[in-house]
This record gives structure tokens, C-alpha cells and sequence, in this order.
């Protein structure tokens, strides 16, 4: 693999997997909205920044052009289908056999057999209808994203992030199939560490057809499991 696209490339997340991407030796091709050009100055002259929506189908067209993977943060903004649209235009365009890689919270479930507190199930149906009520964000449209892919044929994987901190790295995430196991109790990932999986993921075809829920590898519920097995 040498050549990647990163749809989503300015964001704080965007822009952690882009340093690692280049860490590894990647050609890196980035996709972000025009006014956020600026933020991935950074990288200029390291990187071909593709301007324009990720919901733009000729953006992305344009942007995944010969690349071998595609690492996509699924963002649940606006109510105009946002991620349904952008996740859509990465599977419809992406070359054949393109290693694909999608971004989203645990609140995302494939087979319905994640497990959530109580409180967390409050906080998302809240942040949910508050987000559709001015119009600002649409969870719904990222499960339907993510159902997308997940029906797909494509080489997919979907990294399902618990919540983010920042912070200097502490190693790549550890991860389960299932919201609720042990492992991931702490629910708490340094937001470079999720970049770091996002880009591991790209060359792991242990993770194709996988959704794995990741949290940091020194957690006291990472830690706790390790010493189990141990």
C-alpha cells in the first residue's frame, strides 16, 4: 500500500491520522471543506489537499483516484445526509480491492447486540434530538452511513470510537466486538491513538468485515483484561 486518501483530512482526528500516515510513508491525498484548507498548512507541500464537500461525489471521485485505501471520518453533520452521502461516494468510487476505513462512535451497533449504560443511551437520544432540532447534526444518518458499509462488498472496516481525550500517545487501542465487554469499560481513548488504529487498520485483514469498539491500551479496563489473560 502506498497511496491513501483521508476524507474529513482537517479535523483534530483528520489531521492525527494524516501525521501518521506520512510517519509510515504514505502518499497521503486530503478531502476537506474549502474554508478549512488552512488548517493543513502544516503539511503543505507534504500532502495534495482535494477541496470541497465529502458528500460531493465528484470531490471524492477525484480524490480516491488510485489510491490502495481510504480512511473516511463519518461526521454526523447537518441534516442533508452528510455522512449517508459521503460514506456512499467513497464505496461507489473507490477502486476494487481498496482498503476502506470508516470513523464513528460506539453508539453505532452491527448486530444489535451492543450493550449501553443507561445514561449513555439518555445522552444519545438527547444529543440526538437537540442536533436534529437546529439542524446541526443527524446521528440517524450516521447509522444509515454505516449501514451503507456494512452491507457493502467492499473491504470495509468501521472503528467505533469510545470517548476522546487529548494527550500524548499511549500505544494502539485495544478493541472488542461489543459495546458492554469487559475491556472496554473505561470508555476513554486518546484521540491520537484513535488516528493511530484508523491508519493500522489499513494493512490488518484481521479488521476487514469488522466494527471493532476500541478504548486505550492503558486503561484500567485494557489493563485489567490484560492481567487476566496473563
Amino acid at each position: 500500500m502506498s497511496k491513501i486518501c483521508i476524507v474529513g483530512a482537517s479535523g483534530k482526528l483528520g489531521q492525527y491520522m494524516v501525521q501518521h500516515a506520512l510517519d509510515r510513508g504514505f502518499e497521503v491525498v486530503g478531502v476537506c471543506r474549502e474554508r478549512s484548507v488552512s488548517k493543513l498548512d502544516t503539511f503543505k507541500g507534504r500532502i495534495t489537499v482535494i477541496p470541497g464537500a465529502t458528500n460531493d461525489r465528484e470531490v471524492i471521485k477525484k480524490a480516491v483516484a488510485g489510491c490502495d485505501g481510504v480512511l473516511t471520518v463519518l461526521v454526523p453533520w447537518g441534516v442533508h445526509q452528510y455522512s449517508s452521502g459521503t460514506a456512499q461516494a467513497v464505496l461507489d468510487h473507490a477502486r476494487p480491492g481498496a482498503r476502506l476505513i470508516f470513523s464513528c462512535g460506539w453508539h453505532i451497533t452491527r448486530d444489535g447486540q451492543d450493550v449501553y449504560s443507561r445514561s449513555s443511551e439518555v445522552v444519545v437520544k438527547a444529543f440526538g434530538w437537540l442536533g436534529r432540532l437546529v439542524r446541526a447534526v443527524d446521528l440517524d444518518d450516521q447509522v444509515e452511513a454505516c449501514r451503507r458499509v456494512f452491507a457493502s462488498d467492499t473491504r470495509w472496516t468501521v472503528v467505533r470510537g469510545s470517548d476522546l481525550e487529548e494527550g500524548e500517545s499511549q500505544g494502539l487501542p485495544v478493541w472488542s466486538r461489543h459495546v458492554g465487554d469487559p475491556i472496554l469499560e473505561s470508555n476513554i481513548t486518546r484521540r491520537i491513538d484513535f488516528a493511530l488504529f484508523m491508519v493500522e487498520a489499513l494493512e490488518n485483514g484481521e479488521l476487514i468485515h469488522e466494527a471493532p469498539a476500541i478504548v486505550g491500551c492503558q486503561t484500567p479496563s485494557a489493563l485489567a483484561f490484560k492481567m487476566v489473560r496473563t
